[in-house]
């Protein structure tokens, strides 16, 4: 069932690795099938390179497999807890991206020092509080810290972005982690820098959501 689809989630899910945001088999690509109770994820452990349309597994809102052979990553229930919470969003990403994850180590959300974190993640990207691995704690924390970002750090663990479409959550850990490096290097250098002010982030904002990119 769905081959494009699933399709469009296996290369999705490569984009993560050829992006640099994952190493080895850790991080994935969810989506919700338009108009379905169904979600389509990566197979828990299998590496990236290995990844087919075939090998997409497909779930039902409850973590039942529709189809597939292999099991579902282990970050399935939390992906589903956002589905179940968050309509508007069709697509989860999880990643253990670098320079992003070294904030979450620290507990530390990521201000917007920059106009391109302003454009895509306004005032910042959140950090939540600790949540344990396999369940659905993680997608409570999603849940809870998801607002104007589309991005959020879990303490300790690593970055989950969301969006509408595949293509806008793979952006947005694309952009996370490119600002998060920016930010870094930054902080070497003085860690008293300010973040934009909010008139100055709140102009960007809008003027990415108007007239960015072709309408």
């Amino acid at each position: 069932m769905y081959f494009e689809l699933r399709s469009e989630v296996c290369q999705a899910n490569k984009k993560l690795k050829e992006n640099n945001l994952v190493r080895w088999t850790s991080g994935n690509v969810s989506y919700r099938i338009p108009d379905t109770e169904l979600v389509i994820i990566k197979p828990s452990g299998v590496d990236f390179d290995e990844l087919t349309p075939e090998n997409m597994v497909i779930v039902d809102l409850d973590g039942n497999v529709v189809e597939g052979d292999l099991k579902p990553s282990v970050d399935t229930d939390s992906h589903l807890y956002v589905y179940k919470h968050k309509e508007n969003i069709n697509s989860v990403i999880h990643t253990h991206s670098p320079f992003a994850t070294s904030f979450a180590i620290q507990g530390k959300g990521l201000p917007s020092y920059t106009t391109t974190a302003a454009n895509v993640f306004k005032h910042g990207v959140p950090c939540s509080d600790f949540a344990s691995i396999g369940s659905e704690d993680i997608g409570r924390e999603i849940v809870k810290f998801i607002d104007d970002s589309p991005a959020v750090l879990l303490k300790n663990h690593g970055v989950f972005t969301v969006g509408e479409s595949i293509n806008k959550a793979l952006k947005a850990a694309v952009i996370l982690e490119e600002t998060a490096e920016y930010a870094h290097y930054a902080l070497l250098h003085n860690p008293n820098i300010e973040p934009l002010p909010s008139e100055v982030v709140d102009m960007c904002n809008n003027f990415y959501a108007t007239s960015y990119g072709q309408k």
